[in-house]
């Protein structure tokens, strides 16, 4: 498995880039039903994941991560440098959204993109590693639990105050 970062062309994501990516986000209607992103979970568009991801690469720090096995887009992660907000005082990055492809879940894709994002923040001499998980999304718990991160508080997410629980993992040195 490889990570590519999604890099726009002259200031715009490429179309067949986005075209694999909007058909990854549809296999995944059930998360969508539970985040609330999208008014219609059962019709995701192109333009509305376009809107999306352009979004998440304007906050600073922002990365977007496609996973490819033998070719094909499995999965992505969303990743930001810092805690949005400054005053926070977290010194770690976190992923915004690891995405798997829904035909190819329990298949370790999951597990891969998240060893790969731990990878690259370990080389980058980060020493830990959070993010949010939605409380009614116990799957997603149960998955990072697994991973080896800790819950560290309960907060509400940045931008539609959902209840979520913050997990922590601390990235050692090789």
């Amino acid at each position: 498995m490889i990570l590519q970062p999604l890099a726009p062309v002259d200031g715009d994501l490429p179309g067949p880039v986005l075209t694999e990516i909007a058909a990854l986000y549809a296999t995944n209607h059930a998360f969508f039903e539970l985040s609330g992103d999208f008014p219609d979970p059962g019709r995701i568009t192109v333009e509305q994941v376009a809107a999306s991801l352009a979004d998440e690469l304007s906050r600073p720090g922002a990365e977007i991560l496609l996973a490819r096995s033998a070719g094909r887009l499995v999965g992505l992660a969303t990743t930001l440098a810092h805690h949005p907000d400054p005053a926070s005082g977290d010194p770690d990055p976190w992923i915004g959204l690891l995405l798997i492809d829904a035909t190819a879940h329990r298949e370790g894709h999951g597990r891969a993109v998240a060893s790969l994002v731990e990878e690259r923040f370990r080389a980058a001499g980060r020493t830990g590693l959070r993010l949010a998980v939605l409380d009614d999304n116990p799957r997603a718990l149960a998955f990072w639990q697994s991973q080896g991160y800790t819950a560290v508080c309960r907060a509400k997410d940045r931008d539609l105050g959902r209840d979520c629980t913050v997990l922590r993992k601390a990235l050692r040195a090789p």
